[in-house]
């Protein structure tokens, strides 16, 4: 008797929990579609309002950020409700996913919304949509693609960068005398802003008059030195200076890559009668292409945001020569106050980059591929 009622006194439990699952799901789907409709309905209020489309609407976008919280905070219950241990477990995920998009998706879609409206600061007529405008402005606009060349032409450097980072790590994984010292002396460029490298170099050391580098040149017969004159001086003037802050960038993640090496091969390369420069090229060079390409992709990504040491030095001159995207665009906010024709520059530039480090990834990864440096997928 007791083992029936035992037996009957589990069955309203059994039918209590079902129920409480389910109805803590609903309220979940409930709590999230709720906070859905309500961010959705003021941001569209608010869109609707900041076009003119409607007189009504918020004096700021604080109301948006409010509703954005409350949806966010409305998801990461709703998913506790309705996926229970799975929904917990993507609390610590998604708080991240939600910065990244109030910070960098938002603002980026924000862009491009004002890339089609003619917006100068020092017009009385604020955002107005012009349409394609400011893109058929940016296709006629000489200086801009000859910032996109220069820029070409940056990132074609970061081969002898990284050809030169290479030799410092190579030497620098060898038994050598003060190795440590030497590993610190070479981080410390890196360590400098570009702003203070730009001064301390570009400003000073390069000084046409009185810079030591002016009076080194005239001692060795160059009458009157211009690092910054010239343009295809002043680019390499630039590119030296910008290579001197980052190529210990590129070295010390290839001096990481040398030691995570496996000292099996290089020892069965000695055994077998290889010499350095064999051992070099089928063993140390194809083992450390994941490495190479990372460090390489790292500094084009830095090189394509090359604009501090130009806008200091020599402000894109002589005549553009030394003009990069991110610093002509900066000059077009800053002495133009062209804000419309600034953010389409910038959003298209943002394109360009996505499509290039794509490409670059895929054609490094075939070529990891290729020299066995990554596993083949395997096809059925």
């Amino acid at each position: 008797m007791n083992t029936t009622m035992t037996a009957s006194a589990r069955r309203p439990l059994e039918m209590v929990q079902p129920a409480n699952k389910a109805g803590q799901h609903a309220a979940g789907k409930l709590m999230i579609a709720a906070g859905s409709i309500l961010f959705v309905a003021v941001l569209a209020f608010q869109i609707l309002y900041a076009s003119g489309v409607t007189e009504t609407g918020f004096a700021s976008w604080l109301p948006v950020l409010y509703a954005y919280i409350l949806w966010a905070a409305s998801i990461v219950v709703g998913q506790v409700l309705v996926r229970g241990e799975r929904g917990l477990r993507a609390t610590f995920v998604l708080p991240a996913v939600f910065f990244t998009v109030a910070l960098v998706i938002f603002p980026t879609l924000f862009g491009f919304y004002i890339a089609f409206t003619s917006w100068n600061l020092g017009s009385d007529a604020g955002r107005v949509f012009n349409g394609f405008d400011n893109i058929r402005t940016m296709w006629n606009d000489p200086f801009y693609w000859n910032a996109l060349t220069n820029m070409i032409y940056y990132s074609l450097m970061v081969l002898v960068e990284y050809a030169i980072a290479f030799g410092l790590a190579l030497i620098l994984n060898t038994e050598i005398r003060a190795r440590r010292f030497f590993r610190v002396v070479f981080l410390l460029p890196f360590m400098l802003s570009p702003v203070a490298v730009s001064w301390m170099v570009g400003k000073s050391i390069m000084e046409n008059r009185f810079g030591p580098m002016a009076r080194l040149a005239r001692a060795l017969g160059w009458d009157r030195p211009a690092f910054f004159s010239d343009p295809w001086i002043a680019r390499m003037s630039i590119e030296m200076m910008d290579g001197w802050v980052f190529i210990p960038l590129i070295m010390i993640l290839l001096l990481a890559g040398l030691q995570a090496l496996p000292k099996e091969c290089l020892e069965a390369a000695r055994v077998d009668g290889a010499t350095g420069w064999q051992t070099f090229w089928r063993i140390i060079f194809p083992l450390m292409l994941p490495v190479s390409i990372t460090a390489i992709i790292i500094r084009i990504i830095f090189k394509l945001k090359l604009a501090d040491i130009v806008i200091n030095v020599t402000s894109g001159g002589p005549g553009g020569a030394t003009d990069t995207v991110s610093s002509f665009i900066y000059r077009e906010y800053r002495d133009r106050s062209n804000v419309g024709y600034g953010t389409a520059l910038a959003e298209v530039y943002l394109i360009a980059i996505i499509i290039f480090i794509t490409v670059l990834l895929v054609i490094g990864r075939r070529v990891a591929r290729r020299y066995g440096a990554l596993p083949t997928v395997a096809q059925s």
